[in-house]
């Protein structure tokens, strides 16, 4: 470097906080407001290093708290891409780019004097009037590249202007573009599709999780999925080609599936995640009392059939589970679990149906309606989508095994509970019920022991927060020997 003084440039950090809906991801963007640089224009969260004292994702924790309230555990805090930066001025930046998919709170505007607007949107229908740097940054996350460089021009707009895209993707150092599935899967999805112009990493934010929107120039889409065993593989196509079919628009459409890749591709399942998903009472119990209709057509999908001899819950496999979650146990869990499962094993056999044995909120999508005016009750509901999707855990079994972590989802919601036994037609017998208690601490159980291997903490509060509920709500969970 020739004598002078060292270049240095600002180091900003941006938040790609993201959603899944069943139209494909979604993003949350805020508009610049009052007297600042790009006001009127959106923009992603972001902000700057408060000095040498913070680290970059102490910094975007930070900012993504005083901008929208929402908190972010650094642990849930993944790198996205790099952007390096000039404006038209000259000026030049670094920006750090991170994704995060689990946060708590709601979003809102937090800041009304530099923000007077938040929204979600599409990542793939990102609108007019954002700040040309921040769609770039979004362009490169939505591609995959690490690394891309956005040096304006003397003269370019603020705003982002398509005539002059100054975006350049760095590629990575397999000379790969990343963000989409190897070759082999893309070769296999467009043999059963035909030419694909867009992926999108749609996975969850677990190691295991492999799953991309793909579409093409018509604005066709469809889901491509990588199942991490061929056991969920061989389960989740058999459910698509015997039962699934019989939920009609309900569940995604299977189009093709190849074992040895373990690769499916999906129809498109329009709707967003119940998950975590902010709805009006009555919206709730409406979507609930669809729910429970939802798992009566899929336990209805063929005939009961008697259990296999030895097929109770699964307490074989609770001296394991107890020993690795042990150090997580709150005093008195081991013991209830411990005597829930001694009593489990006189309960008398349920029959088996098709489930679908991750029946949860996550695995829920919905379509929002707008709700008629004097709307009060459940006799009065216009229509609510609700589909289902994931199928790899299914497997035949007693029908409260759907109900295991569902339940968490009306803990405390006695309406919910309700409205769900409203749509099932039924309400559940003694023996479910002693049933579901067992399963859903066995389950509380394993899902701790998972979580704390594999460093999910999600699982964990989950686990214990259940084990709680259970011991407070079922001190005496089961039914005498023998009990209809």
């Amino acid at each position: 470097m020739s004598g002078g003084k060292r270049h240095a440039e600002p180091v900003d950090v941006h938040l790609v906080l993201r959603r899944e809906t069943g139209e494909g991801p979604e993003v949350l963007l805020s508009r610049r407001a009052g007297n600042v640089y790009a006001a009127g224009l959106w923009q992603m969260p972001s902000g700057h290093l408060d000095g040498p004292h913070e680290d970059i994702v102490a910094a975007l924790v930070r900012e993504a708290r005083e901008e929208t309230t929402v908190v972010i555990d650094p642990a849930d805090v993944r790198a996205a891409v790099t952007v390096h930066h000039r404006s038209p001025a000259g000026a030049c930046r670094t920006g750090y780019v991170f994704e995060v998919r689990r946060w708590a709170g709601t979003p809102r505007v937090a800041e009304p004097e530099v923000c007077d607007a938040m929204r979600w949107v599409r990542l793939d229908a990102l609108p007019e009037g954002m700040v040309a740097y921040c769609r770039a940054a979004l362009e490169a996350y939505a591609a995959g590249t690490r690394i891309a460089v956005h040096f304006q021009q003397p003269g370019d707009a603020i705003a982002y202007d398509p005539a002059a895209d100054r975006l350049h993707h760095l590629p990575d150092a397999t000379g790969e573009a990343a963000g989409k599935p190897g070759s082999a899967v893309v070769e296999f999805a467009e043999r059963a599709v035909g030419r694909i112009t867009e992926w999108t990493d749609t996975s969850w934010a677990r190691a295991a999780s492999r799953v991309w929107r793909a579409s093409n120039f018509q604005g066709d889409a469809w889901y491509v999925k990588v199942h991490q065993n061929e056991r969920f593989h061989r389960r989740e196509v058999r459910a698509l080609r015997t039962w699934v079919p019989t939920l009609g628009a309900a569940a995604p459409r299977l189009v093709a599936a190849d074992p040895e890749l373990r690769a499916v591709v999906l129809s498109e399942v329009a709707g967003r995640p119940l998950h975590g998903a902010m709805l009006p009472d009555l919206q709730e119990r409406q979507i609930f009392r669809r729910i429970g209709e939802l798992a009566r057509q899929i336990h209805d999908s063929a005939p009961p059939r008697p259990s296999p001899d030895g097929a109770g819950p699964a307490i074989d496999k609770a001296d394991r589970h107890l020993t690795a979650a042990r150090s997580l146990l709150a005093p008195g869990d081991e013991a209830f679990v411990r005597d829930l499962v001694r009593r489990a094993e006189e309960l008398p056999p349920l029959d088996w149906v098709e489930t679908h044995g991750d029946f949860q909120l996550r695995n829920l999508l919905h379509t929002e309606v707008s709700l008629p005016p004097g709307s009060g009750d459940l006799g009065a509901r216009p229509e609510v989508s609700v589909r289902v999707i994931d199928f790899e855990r299914s497997e035949p079994g007693p029908a409260v095994r759907d109900l295991v972590r569902l339940s968490d989802a009306w803990a405390g919601r006695d309406d919910l509970f309700e409205a769900f036994l409203a749509g099932y037609g039924r309400r559940l017998t003694a023996v479910e019920e002693a049933r579901l208690v067992v399963d859903a601490a066995l389950d509380s159980v394993s899902g701790i022991s998972y979580g704390a291997a594999h460093g999910d903490p999600e699982l964990i509060e989950r686990g214990q927060r259940t084990l709680t509920r259970l011991r407070t709500e079922h001190r005496a969970a089961l039914p005498p020997t023998g009990a209809p």
